[in-house]
């Protein structure tokens, strides 16, 4: 699954000036020996296989760090987002472990930036419904980094894609994950953007962990706020002659995001089907969120914030709304572009929606002006429904 949030690809986006924190000391091994290098393979069964014994009160917690600026080259001012991401398992009914993560500042209060200012959920399947492999990617090699108290034995992987205008990519990951299962062991990671007038970039840092009680138990809470598993939203696609309505699922299986995306199945039950969905690491899901909103700016966009105040509805919730319109010329006639966004992307009448549905428009149209100032529309996108697919399950 690729999250697709409403931002264009960071590597296009984001600009420079990167303030990292402090990485994982470690020792390295220039010639780590063959167990070493090839214990990816074991080391994400091991992870895997942990969702099974995952424990109410499992915890982790990475200091993190993002910088980007206008200018690739350092000027212009920089934009920064710092502070701490938390992990923690809060319910348990086999095979869902619910997963509760949280960006905030260093005192553990919420952050300003709206993308990141509530904390999110996730239901994690702890079994799989098919075999999921998302081999570690770069060159590796084996270092006994100090991380969060403790001495690891892990191995570093760096991806450089910069000759090709890509990124350079650093992740290390705990050959024994223990707690760490919920992020597949990742001790530190660190992305630098290049190419396309693009730099900048975040370093993920562990920082704290703590294993739950096997007697502790709790109630699933309810998905208001998913990240996007067990939750799933449809629009309705009015292009062309023939409107179609379009659902989006999400999921999750021991670690891994999965995402479809197609026309709607009345004969099956919602979001029944992953098999052909791209399995991505919650990790690196986890590493996107604060550079997009790095990239996308304040909320709402700048020229919604300026637009008609309203109301959207769908399905009899109401949900206060900006309303942006501008008019082009287009193919030789003018045409008005809508766009409604959420006013308060967190608002109630929103409960259940999938994240990355809350910073897209939720309704937008294209209409044509004819002779008599009269307008005829040319189609456009809604959002009309969602929900948890979850069976039984608030």
């Amino acid at each position: 699954m690729h999250m697709r949030h409403s931002t264009l690809p960071l590597a296009a986006l984001l600009g420079a000036a990167l303030s990292f924190l402090p990485g994982c000391e470690s020792t390295k091994s220039s010639s780590p020996s063959p167990s070493d290098t090839r214990a990816q393979e074991p080391t994400a069964m091991k992870a895997a296989e942990a969702w099974k014994r995952a424990r109410v009160g499992d915890r982790v917690t990475y200091s993190f760090s993002a910088t980007q600026s206008s200018e690739p080259r350092g000027g212009g001012t920089a934009r920064t987002l710092g502070g701490q991401l938390t992990l923690e398992v809060v319910a348990v009914q086999q095979p869902w472990v619910w997963v509760r993560l949280a960006y905030t500042d260093e005192a553990g209060k919420p952050l300003s930036h709206p993308r990141l200012a509530q904390d999110l959920l996730l239901p994690v399947r702890a079994d799989t419904t098919r075999p999921l492999d998302v081999p570690y990617a770069g060159t590796a090699s084996a270092e006994t980094p100090s991380s969060a108290g403790r001495t690891w034995e892990a191995v570093r992987y760096v991806s450089d894609q910069r000759p090709v205008d890509g990124p350079l990519r650093t992740r290390v990951y705990a050959n024994e994950p223990g707690p760490l299962y919920l992020t597949r062991g990742l001790l530190d990671a660190n992305t630098t953007l290049s190419g396309f007038g693009a730099a900048g970039g975040i370093q993920l840092t562990l920082r704290e962990l703590r294993e739950g009680s096997a007697d502790a138990n709790a109630s699933v809470p309810a998905l208001e706020r998913p990240l996007g598993p067990g939750a799933y939203y449809d629009r309705r696609v009015e292009v062309g002659p023939a409107p179609s309505e379009q659902r989006v699922c999400f999921a999750a299986e021991r670690g891994y995001l999965l995402r479809t995306e197609g026309p709607i199945d009345t004969n099956a039950a919602p979001c029944s089907d992953f098999s052909q969905a791209e399995p991505e690491p919650l990790e690196e899901v986890l590493l996107s969120l604060p550079m997009e909103a790095l990239s996308s700016g304040d909320w709402p966009p700048a020229a919604a914030a300026s637009g008609t105040r309203g109301t959207f509805t769908a399905e009899g919730r109401d949900v206060p709304a900006l309303i942006e319109q501008r008019t082009e010329n287009f193919e030789g006639a003018p045409r008005v572009f809508s766009e409604t966004y959420a006013a308060e992307p967190w608002a109630p009448g929103l409960a259940g929606l999938p994240y990355e549905a809350r910073f897209q428009p939720l309704a937008s149209s294209t209409e044509r002006e004819v002779a008599g100032g009269k307008r005829e529309s040319e189609g456009g996108t809604r959002l009309v429904r969602w929900g948890s697919w979850l069976g039984g399950q608030k």
